[in-house]
């Protein structure tokens, strides 16, 4: 049975088949590191280290990529650059901040078994590209320039909306750029110009300034994996504007569509019925987490939810997944006893071989991992 995926842009099942017949080209966004990774990061990383990992297994091969951002993502409440905001309050030089919680988050995802992407890019090493692919964008007729800034036309751009389903009257309550001089209240900023003392900024043919986040994720898909992609990924609250604006931005200056062929999003995580985060105030670390799990405990909470599925933290859910890891654990031990007893070349019992093909099953329908998870209980029930 072919591996089937749920695409955000068309919101429905389709066949996998990537652009290479056996090798898939994937993008997931990473973190702004501006703080400790909490376990909302975890979520969408420990899912889709799970997908990486299946679609091998699969026999694909995956060249992965994760950015780091550590310039451009402003605040929605306040335009401020969440970098600059962090080290203001530490402190520290922007980049000090940076290196800091870049190196935590390595040390994270490490410590919870995730496996490191490919590449890692860091948005502030690629100013340069971002500046050319801008260039070409106002050179062909996609952005236009105003006292310094760069904004995308999102009129010159029909497709706008396709991703999120988003209506155009409703566009302008995402924008965090309020500008008279825009063309479009709905157009979104390419290039910020940077105001005198501004911590973070570079030389570019329109002044100093800093690049939008959107344009950040573009460049380093494009350098690294090319004009067209099999799989971008990330959290669902990054399906408007970020994502919406990625495809607008790619397909304007290549194109070529699709710019990505599969969109996937993980559904929140969240804590008492909030959506956990730091602008929220209720987020619990990855590293305080680790402290009272270990990582496979972790890893099993949240798997035990489908990747699109919001899944709410709560104690019990934890001790729950604690306690199958641990049946589990004593179910393969006996299994290995087995095994080894049982004559070289000689056929699993029909049980294993049933619950691997329904493992399997599980996951080929669009990475249903708690199916997945269900027919190992099963099978540790029919061991024991």
């Amino acid at each position: 049975m072919p591996i089937k995926v749920f695409n955000t842009l068309g919101r429905k099942l389709e066949i996998f088949q990537p652009l290479q017949r056996d090798l898939v080209k994937m993008y997931v966004c990473g973190p702004t590191v501006q703080d400790v990774a909490h376990l909302g990061h975890a979520r969408t990383y420990i899912a889709f280290d799970a997908i990486v990992r299946f679609l091998e297994y699969y026999g694909y091969r995956v060249f992965y990529v994760r950015n780091i951002t550590d310039v451009g993502h402003l605040r929605e409440e306040t335009g401020e650059d969440r970098v600059i905001e962090g080290a203001r309050r530490e402190k520290l030089q922007p980049m000090e901040l940076v290196d800091k919680y870049m190196f935590s988050f390595f040390q994270d995802m490490d410590a919870l078994g995730i496996r490191r992407p490919n590449i890692q890019p860091r948005a502030s090493m690629h100013i340069l590209d971002m500046i050319e692919m801008i260039k070409g964008l106002i050179e062909k007729g996609h952005a236009y320039v105003v006292d310094g800034n760069v904004y995308f036309d999102v009129s010159t751009f029909p497709d706008y909306g396709k991703l999120s389903g988003i209506k155009y009257e409703d566009l302008i309550k995402h924008r965090i750029e309020p500008d008279p001089r825009k063309r479009n209240p709905a157009d979104f900023a390419l290039w910020k110009k940077a105001e005198r003392g501004y911590l973070l900024k570079w030389n570019s043919p329109w002044g100093e300034g800093f690049p939008g986040w959107h344009i950040e994720c573009c460049v380093m898909v494009m350098k690294y994996l090319g004009e067209q992609i099999d799989i971008h990924g990330g959290g669902q609250e990054l399906i408007l504007p970020h994502h919406e604006n990625e495809i607008a931005q790619a397909e304007a200056y290549t194109g070529k569509k699709p710019f990505v062929k599969y969109w996937l999003h993980t559904g929140f995580l969240t804590i008492n019925g909030e959506k956990m985060s730091k602008s929220l105030g209720n987020f619990i670390s990855i590293k305080d987490a680790l402290k009272k799990y270990e990582a496979d405990v972790i890893r099993m909470f949240i798997l035990s939810a489908h990747y699109r599925s919001q899944i709410d933290y709560n104690e019990e859910s934890l001790r729950q997944a604690e306690i199958n890891l641990t049946r589990i654990r004593e179910t393969l031990d006996k299994l290995h006893e087995l095994t080894e007893e049982a004559k070289p070349g000689g056929k699993s019992p029909p049980e294993v071989e049933n619950a691997r093909k329904s493992f399997i099953e599980a996951m080929e329908d669009d990475f249903n991992t708690p199916r997945a998870l269900a027919e190992i209980r099963r099978l540790v029930r029919a061991a024991n």
